[in-house]
């Protein structure tokens, strides 16, 4: 107990010193030269109108997080790509037996060795069900961007045709 404790203590330290040191050399380095115009609000390169408590258009988040959902998603079609191709190369019986045991090589847990030439029908049953969970998989997507599409989320400009008519706000007479 007392060496994990230690070894704590020395990641601790030696994290701290590099955080130090970096902020003193820093200070040290760099010049100092303080001016209204760098003390300024920077926004992307415009020029900062009206004040910085504005309502921010929650479209730009919505856009952000829908990419961000489906971008990650699609990162799972490449394991799956491994697994169908290798599965349909140690299919298919027209190859040589070399090429058949390296690709059932990598449907193998990583230290399992292949030796002879797999079972082509096991192989090709393999890459219909890896066919089948990617057709699955990329449905629920379909379907989870069909709804995002009829809901109205993907458009910029929301159109006022689906909402209720506001009344005009009334009139106001002004007395003087």
């Amino acid at each position: 107990m007392t060496t994990l404790v230690l070894l704590i203590v020395i990641f601790l330290a030696a994290g701290l010193t590099l955080l130090a040191a970096n902020l003193i050399l820093g200070k040290l380095v760099r010049p100092d030269r303080p001016s209204a115009e760098k003390g300024e609000a920077y926004e992307c390169g415009e020029e900062p109108v009206g004040p910085a408590w504005v309502q921010f258009d929650l479209r730009f988040y919505v856009v952000a997080l829908l990419f961000v959902i489906f971008d990650v998603e699609l990162a799972f079609f490449f394991p799956w790509a491994v697994v169908f191709g290798s599965a349909n190369r140690a299919a298919d019986v027209n190859k040589p037996d070399a090429a058949r045991i390296e690709a059932a090589q990598n449907l193998q847990p990583q230290g399992a060795a292949v030796t002879a030439a797999p079972n082509a029908e096991a192989a090709n049953d393999l890459a219909w069900l890896a066919f089948g969970d990617i057709m699955v998989f990329f449905g629920v997507l379909l379907v989870g961007f069909a709804y995002l599409w009829r809901r109205g989320d993907l458009e910029w400009v929301r159109s006022t045709a689906g909402q209720a008519p506001q009344p005009p706000p009334a009139a106001t007479e002004a007395r003087g």
